[in-house]
C-alpha cells in the first residue's frame, strides 16, 4: 500500500478534543512524538494496532480517522 493512497485526520481530532498536542497523543498511544509528526504529514503508514489506539483515543472509528483511497479515486 503506497502511503499516497491512506490520509488522516488525526491533526483535526487533535484540535477537537481540547488542542490535544502532538505529545500529548504519542504518551498515550505509546510512541514517539515524531512518529506523530509523520503520520499527521503522511510520511508514515500505521500499524494497524496503532491506528486502532489513536482511533480509541478519540473514541471514533478507526474509518474516521483514517482514509483509504482506492487507486483510481487519486
Amino acid at each position: 500500500m503506497s502511503r499516497d493512497n491512506l490520509t488522516n485526520t488525526i491533526r483535526r481530532y487533535r484540535f477537537m478534543n481540547g488542542e490535544m498536542t502532538q505529545e500529548e497523543l504519542a504518551k498515550r498511544v505509546g510512541v514517539t512524538r515524531q512518529t506523530i509528526i509523520a503520520l499527521e504529514a503522511g510520511k508514515y503508514v500505521p500499524s494497524l494496532y496503532l491506528a486502532f489506539k489513536i482511533a480509541r483515543v478519540f473514541n471514533v472509528r478507526i474509518e474516521e480517522i483514517f482514509k483509504f483511497r482506492e487507486q483510481d479515486e487519486l
